[in-house]
């Protein structure tokens, strides 16, 4: 009953985040809202919201290792699994203005999240500081965008577009997003408390649950995206949605949750998925820097980094040997 729990969870995220994501789409179209607008918002923040919902409920079950292991562990998947699997499919292109734009983002994010870490706990405080960022650069991106269409503003408007239409009037589009709003509240619900029971069952410490089962389950739209742009050949597309996805796991969904609750953070995230995080960061300026595009060759090596990542959790010898 568990494992169906599970799954239940896992379709019920991935199939709200896409309910969500057509649903507002359809309304900002109908009210004639800038694609630009619709991409940084609606579509990376629909993609997201797995990621809020299960850290915050996480946090209220008391369990702080789920919830940050949730927001490393799915920044570690967007970049080595989901753009790995994407460029596997197609190369990615990596247009000079969004990686140093968005890209030098997610880098400061993830810098200033593990300086807060290593103060050993998120405050409330430091949680709306997060917040704040993360709305002033959505607002930013917005407004340079408007001034002309950069590299960035094309990935962001091409994420909308990639978004399928749904027909019908203004009330259809509300309903579907409601419907998808509900449809992840509750999959996450049913991640949150299968995981802890499995980490229970197992004894196994909630950290790794939340790093692996819940952050691969929250990242499932991201994945979904990303393996439609490569089908169409617009895997340039997963790249903005993984960079823009990443700022808001670091500041939003951090701050909000922190915000909710005090987030305490667990040492064994410290000593190894920090810097985890921190090197797929790096990678991802490396090989994408290189060329301006992420190829075959390195998709596979960033899944084969992911595997041995996984395994590396599965191992608690190996991991305790890598400790730093």
């Amino acid at each position: 009953m568990l494992y169906i729990e599970l799954l239940i969870g896992f379709a019920l995220l991935l199939g709200g985040g896409e309910f969500l994501v057509r649903g507002a789409v359809a309304v900002a179209r109908r009210l004639d809202i800038s694609p630009l607008l619709i991409g940084i918002l609606l579509v990376g923040f629909g993609t997201s919201l797995p990621e809020l919902v299960a850290s915050i409920k996480a946090a209220l079950a008391g369990a702080p290792g789920i919830a940050v292991g949730n927001v490393v562990g799915s920044n570690i998947c967007n970049i080595l699994l989901i753009l790995g699997v994407t460029a596997l499919i197609y190369p990615v292109a990596c247009a000079r203005g969004a990686l140093l734009r968005d890209g030098s983002m997610v880098m400061v994010a993830t810098l200033l999240a593990i300086g807060l870490c290593y103060s050993g706990s998120v405050s409330r405080w430091e949680g709306a500081a997060l917040v704040a960022l993360v709305a002033a650069y959505a607002l930013a991106s917005y407004l340079i965008e408007r001034r002309g269409a950069d590299p960035a503003g094309k990935l962001h408007e091409a994420e909308a577009e990639l978004v399928e239409p749904l027909s019908g009037p203004l009330w259809k589009g509300l309903g579907v997003a409601a419907a998808g709003i509900a449809a992840v509240i509750l999959g996450a619900d049913l991640l949150v408390e299968a995981a802890i029971v499995l980490a229970e069952r197992f004894g196994v410490d909630d950290t790794i649950i939340g790093l692996t089962v819940v952050a691969l389950g929250t990242s499932l739209p991201e994945l979904a995206t990303g393996v439609v742009a490569a089908l169409k050949r617009h895997s340039d597309i997963a790249l903005g949605n993984v960079l823009g996805s990443n700022v808001f796991n670091l500041l939003g969904i951090l701050g909000a949750t922190a915000l909710v609750r005090p987030i305490p953070i667990p040492d064994a995230v410290l000593g190894f998925d920090l810097w985890v995080m921190l090197g797929a960061t790096l990678l991802l300026f490396v090989t994408a820097a290189s060329g301006w595009r992420i190829n075959r060759r390195e998709g596979g090596l960033y899944v084969a980094l992911y595997l041995g990542y996984i395994a590396v959790l599965a191992l608690p010898g190996l991991r305790s040997a890598v400790q730093f």
